[in-house]
C-alpha cells in the first residue's frame, strides 16, 4: 500500500488494481488516501475475501471491481478488458457535452439567487427550491450551500466551456453531494448542497476530480473558484461573486483551483504559510491522524492550496514532511533512551510496530533494533 500511493503520484494511472489485505495500508485505506490525492482513478479489488459487507465498505472510492481469487490469468484478462470498456465509456460519458436546458423555471430561479441579493426570506427560498425540484422536501434540513465556478481552456488561453460542459461536471459531483449546474457567461456555475461536515469531507476532493478528468479525458486545463460556505440560501449571492473571484487567481503552474480562504491568506507570503504548517507538524506528530486536512483546517486554507504550497516553497510533500519528522524524532529516542520499539512506535504517531520498523528501515535504511546497535557498538 505505500508503494502503490507513491506510485499513484508518480504516474497518475487510470486504474488502481490492489489486493486487499496488505501489511500497514489495507486495501480500503489505500482505497481512501487515493482518493484524497487522485479522485478520478478508478480502483479494482483482488481479494479472497467474499464478504460483501467488506467490499461496501470501499463503494465511495471509485470501486469499478471487485474480484475474488482464487482467479486465473485468464478471468483477470476477461475482468480487465471489461474494466477498461467501462473507463472507456465513463470517458465517453464525461466527454459527450450533453446539454440538458432542464426546467426553465429551475435555471431562472438559480440566475436570480446568483445575480442578485436575497430579497426573499429564508423559507420562501427554500419553498421556490423545492417547487423547482432541485430539493426535495424535507431533505433539507441542515444543509449548507457554496458555489464553485468552472472554467475549461486550451493550451492557447482560449475559453473552451459550453453548455454541452454542465452534464460533465455534474457527473462528477453527483458522486459527493446534492448539486445543481447551470451556464452562465461561458462558465459552469454549480451550487452545491451538504452539511458542514459533508462539505469538510468531500468540497477539496471532488474540486480535483473535476480538473483531473478534464485534464485526462479533454485534455484541456481547467480553472475553479471556490466560496465559502454559508449557512442558507439567502448567502448564495455572496457566494457567487467570491467563487468568480477566487478562480481569477486559479493558475496553471501551481494551483488551478483556488478557495476564497487561500485569497485571504494570501496577505501572509507562502513561506509564512508553509512555516505555519511545519510547525504543526512539529507539535503534532504524535497524533497517528494527524492529516493534511487536520493541518489546512489549522491555519485557514484548502488542502489544495496548502500541498501546492508545501511543494513549491519546500520541494515536499506533506506526507513525506510528517514521515520525516516522526522518524527523525524516532532515530534520537533510540539513541537517547532506554524505550522499547514498540513504545517509540506509538509516541512517534504510529500504531502498528511493523509499519513502523518498514517506514524507519526505509527512511534510513537500516530496523531501528539494527540502529540501536549499531549505536551501541
Amino acid at each position: 500500500g505505500e508503494d502503490a500511493l507513491e506510485l499513484v503520484e508518480k504516474y497518475n494511472p487510470d486504474l488502481l488494481l490492489t489486493d486487499v489485505k496488505m501489511p500497514f495500508i489495507s486495501g480500503i485505506e489505500l482505497a481512501r488516501q487515493v482518493r484524497e490525492i487522485r479522485p478520478a482513478i478508478q480502483i479494482a479489488f483482488l481479494s479472497g475475501y467474499d464478504d460483501f459487507s467488506y467490499a461496501q465498505q470501499a463503494i465511495q472510492y471509485n470501486i469499478i471491481s471487485y474480484m475474488l481469487k482464487p482467479i486465473s490469468s485468464e478471468d483477470l484478462t476477461k475482468e480487465l478488458i471489461k474494466i477498461r470498456t467501462k473507463i472507456e465509456e465513463k470517458f465517453r460519458q464525461f466527454a459527450s457535452f450533453y446539454e440538458d436546458t432542464g426546467k426553465i423555471e429551475k435555471t431562472e430561479f438559480l440566475m436570480s439567487l446568483f445575480f442578485e441579493e436575497a430579497r426573499s426570506s429564508k423559507e420562501e427560498l427554500m419553498n421556490n427550491i423545492v417547487e423547482c425540484g432541485i430539493l426535495e422536501e424535507g431533505h433539507h434540513e441542515s444543509l449548507n450551500y457554496t458555489v464553485i465556478v468552472t472554467s475549461i481552456l486550451d493550451e492557447n488561453g482560449e475559453n473552451r466551456t459550453t453548455r454541452g460542459m454542465v452534464n460533465a461536471v455534474d457527473s462528477i459531483l453527483k458522486k459527493y453531494v446534492k448539486h445543481t449546474s447551470v451556464y452562465i457567461q461561458g462558465r459552469v456555475v454549480s451550487l452545491l448542497m451538504a452539511t458542514h461536515t459533508g462539505f469538510e469531507k468531500y468540497l477539496h476532493i471532488l474540486v480535483e476530480d473535476i480538473c483531473q478528468n478534464v485534464n485526462r479525458i479533454m485534455e484541456y486545463d481547467c480553472f475553479i473558484g471556490v466560496s465559502r460556505i454559508a449557512e442558507d440560501l439567502t448567502g448564495v449571492h455572496e457566494c457567487y461573486l467570491e467563487a468568480i473571484k477566487a478562480m481569477e487567481y486559479a493558475d496553471r503552474e501551481t494551483n488551478p483551483v483556488r478557495f476564497i480562504a487561500d485569497l485571504e491568506q494570501r496577505k501572509k507570503s507562502s513561506q509564512i504559510i508553509c512555516d505555519h504548517a511545519v510547525k504543526i507538524i512539529m507539535e503534532q506528530y504524535m497524533d497517528a491522524n494527524l492529516s493534511l486536512i487536520d493541518v489546512s483546517s489549522q491555519i485557514g486554507v484548502s488542502p489544495n492550496y496548502l500541498s501546492a504550497l508545501l511543494k513549491k516553497e519546500n520541494g515536499i510533500t506533506f506526507k513525506d514532511l510528517l514521515t520525516k519528522k516522526r522518524i527523525e524524532k524516532a532515530q534520537e529516542l533510540l539513541l537517547t533512551s532506554s524505550m522499547k520499539i514498540r513504545e517509540i512506535a506509538e509516541t512517534c504517531g504510529y500504531n502498528d510496530q511493523h509499519y513502523f520498523s518498514y517506514c524507519f528501515k526505509k527512511y534510513t535504511g537500516m530496523s531501528p533494533n539494527a540502529c540501536r546497535r549499531k549505536n551501541e557498538e
